[in-house]
């Protein structure tokens, strides 16, 4: 019997597979959504010199890119070591790592920052807990995390790009779930964006988008 690959394995292979294509069709992340690049400035400004920033799921690096050049200590994290070549040939002056930000080997309270920019639209409902749980870890007291995400109640199956003989599903979420998933994690939501849906964005579709900042408290309450 053939075991069928799990979501972490699934999603690599498809990346692996489509980062030369993606950073062909895709060169600017960024390009022409200005809303987006302030969003990631309010962020920055939020963070500031407190410590490092991990960009975590990063792709081919635009992100962590542009983080570096707003001024955080910044660094990336991938599964697919086909995205982290184009990240690293792309981006020298920044680093990369591979990992999976699910089990990150990273010190408890080592971060001052985290950001997943459309990364967690691959890990499954029933695993965002411990996702998010995980990013708390790694988070100092006070630390903010970034979440990006499109929105919407099915996922989106993305099946054979530019050829490939891979799939993926890109799962939407609704805000207001995330944001309480958010604070059951032992967040502190700080802001919550959704951007309508442009046309002109080939790479997001057509659907809303949503971006929640949240903060680790200063002092744990937690039970």
């Amino acid at each position: 019997m053939t075991r069928t690959p799990d979501f972490l394995t699934t999603t690599r292979t498809f990346y692996d597979a489509v980062a030369e294509d993606y950073a062909t069709h895709f060169p600017d992340d960024l390009a022409g959504r200005p809303l987006e690049r302030a969003l990631l400035t309010a962020y920055a400004d939020l963070v500031g010199d407190t410590g490092p920033v991990a960009d975590l799921g990063c792709g081919p690096g635009r992100i962590t890119a542009h983080l570096a050049s707003l001024g955080l200590p910044v660094f990336g994290l991938d599964l697919s070591e086909g995205m982290l070549a184009v990240a690293r040939r792309e981006n020298p002056g920044v680093r990369f790592e591979q990992g999976s930000m699910l089990e990150l080997d990273i010190p408890d309270g080592e971060l001052a920052g985290v950001v997943s920019w459309y990364s967690s639209i691959h890990v499954p409902v029933d695993r965002l807990p411990a996702l998010l749980a995980e990013f708390h870890r790694v988070l100092a007291p006070g630390g903010h995390l970034l979440l990006a995400f499109q929105v919407g109640d099915e996922p989106r199956l993305i099946d054979q790009p530019w050829g490939h003989p891979v799939t993926l599903d890109f799962q939407r979420r609704r805000p207001e779930h995330v944001a309480e998933l958010l604070v059951s994690a032992g967040f502190a939501l700080r802001h919550r964006a959704v951007r309508e849906p442009d046309d002109s964005d080939t790479l997001n579709a057509s659907v809303p988008q949503a971006f929640l900042t949240a903060r680790k408290p200063l002092s744990e309450t937690r039970k």
